[in-house]
């Protein structure tokens, strides 16, 4: 259902897009108060998709507004779990009929490959709503162990509107990672999607209303950080901000928060991700393989992306042949082409950004395995340097392109130290034959997902999130992120009969 098409159906989807150019409040799309647009632009081309309204914080404040009208008068929050459920589980077919435009959609937005957006993105977006909404009615609340003189009652309630804030590396993905937990728990949302890429989103609100969520629950604002972002995490009567984005930008909503209503926050932020390969990994090809699509898959914008290779000394050169034969299998090239597996990098500032790391593997002379080239626009060769040391930015910065660092070790506690050198703790992966050296590693890793002989971020299943500067306050995915968008009430009843019996009195 979700294999792709060919290149020429692609292109015939795009020439005959509808974009969606407005913000989506209270059930319908509007132009920005101002009347102010932007223009944004596919990455791959430079040709310009349409001129996106440009909100402000009066966007803002009438958004949260509205969101805040839905969910006092309960017009989804008072819904049954059976009912919000249905509403959602019609969202995902609504998503599955027109998961063809979507993936154009998002691929001419930004640069990604066709082929990621119609196999992974849209596919996942839709199973992440679904399985979120087929949780509602399956979560029940707790009674408390008080004794025969009271009945305790421990309850979720919906904590009210949320700021869904989103990246713009994924972003259908990484929307419905917010708002199938949100809107599942009963809560209203404002999304702020990220300028770069705010067509999906757009789109996704219209379906919604389309499937019944009601006007009001479900608005999009569409601008920069600093006209939307900040506005929503200053906001009086915003409830909750759930972020996904970069460390710095995280932390400003932490400070947003302590400058306004405590409101509570969820921050899932950058990382600088390590796979750790014993010599005694089992199959070196396959570990190539992972290594490959950890480093490359979506150009490398992905905060999950593996971009430090930690190999032991005897095998980095068996490793790295190996790595270069699957790097014939990744072409970079047209995004609407399914034969490629790189795209464009998402704006010529970010370019900029991942081309300067380039700059310093010259600056360094650090040895390029393989790649190290620009190409004409905003494409990077995908890229493996060799001989990288902790001092380097390399291995410190994040890079969030193409480029994966090779550092090598000699035993399994030096190989322990390089992989928590860092100040985040996102992902992480290690290769090994020994079950006794992969339990200790994946224990020892300070990261909130370590895989084994493998690479992933599981699935809806399992909680996404990491420690250190890569997280704060919950997780994405899973049953936890119900937790997020709720508030935990105890309702304490006393049924003694002294109670009974001094009232009589």
């Amino acid at each position: 259902m979700h294999e792709p098409l060919t290149a020429g159906e692609y292109k015939a989807i795009a020439a005959n897009l509808q974009l969606p150019t407005n913000a989506f409040i209270d059930g319908a799309f509007r132009p920005a108060k101002s009347g102010k647009t932007f223009t944004t632009t596919n990455p791959a081309t430079g040709e310009i998709l349409a001129e996106i309204a440009a909100c402000d914080a009066s966007d803002v404040d009438y958004a949260v507004a509205k969101a805040r009208e839905a969910f006092e008068d309960g017009r989804w929050r008072l819904q049954s779990p059976g009912d919000r459920k249905t509403t959602l589980l019609k969202l995902a077919k609504l998503l599955e009929r027109n998961r063809h435009e979507l993936a154009v959609m998002e691929s001419l937005d930004s640069g990604k490959p066709i082929r990621e957006c119609q196999t992974v993105d849209v596919p996942d977006t839709i199973h992440t709503i679904r399985w979120h909404a087929e949780l509602i009615d399956k979560l029940y609340d707790n009674t408390a162990p008080v004794g025969s003189n009271a009945l305790t009652m421990v309850v979720r309630e919906p904590v009210g509107v949320v700021g869904c804030v989103l990246p713009w590396n994924f972003p259908l993905l990484m929307l419905a990672w917010k708002i199938g937990p949100a809107l599942a728990s009963g809560c209203s949302v404002v999304v702020k999607p990220a300028q770069e890429t705010t067509l999906t989103t757009l789109r996704v609100a219209e379906l919604a209303h389309e499937a019944g969520v009601p006007a009001g629950v479900f608005n999009v604002v569409t601008g920069g950080g600093k006209d939307v972002g900040e506005p929503i995490g200053l906001h009086m009567d915003v409830d909750m901000v759930a972020f996904t984005g970069s460390t710095p930008t995280g932390r400003r909503f932490l400070r947003y928060a302590a400058d306004s209503n405590l409101k509570r926050v969820v921050l899932e932020c950058g990382g600088k991700n390590p796979a750790v390969v014993l010599e005694d990994a089992e199959d070196l090809d396959l570990v190539a393989e992972q290594v490959v699509n950890g480093a490359f898959w979506n150009m490398g914008e992905n905060c999950s992306a593996t971009s430090r290779l930690i190999v032991q000394a005897s095998i980095k050169d068996e490793l790295l042949s190996r790595i270069g034969a699957y790097l014939r299998e990744w072409k970079t090239g047209d995004p609407l082409d399914p034969e490629n597996r790189l795209g464009a990098l998402v704006s010529k500032n970010h370019f900029d950004k991942v081309k300067s790391f380039l700059d310093d593997v010259k600056t360094e002379e650090l040895p390029v395995a393989f790649g190290g080239e620009t190409l004409k626009g905003v494409y990077i060769e995908p890229t493996v340097v060799d001989g990288v040391t902790p001092a380097s930015r390399l291995f410190k910065e994040e890079v969030f392109g193409p480029i994966l660092s090779v550092t090598t070790f000699e035993n399994l506690d030096e190989a322990l130290a390089l992989a928590n050198d860092t100040n985040y703790g996102l992902a992480a992966s290690v290769y090994t034959g020994s079950l006794r050296k992969a339990i200790k590693l994946s224990r020892e890793i300070r990261a909130g997902l370590v895989t084994v002989n493998c690479f992933g971020e599981g699935d809806a299943t399992t909680p996404f999130g990491g420690y250190k500067e890569s997280g704060f306050g919950g997780r994405d995915k899973s049953i936890f992120a119900h937790d997020n968008y709720c508030e935990l009430k105890t309702i304490w009843i006393d049924v003694s009969d002294r109670s009974v019996d001094e009232t009589i009195r």
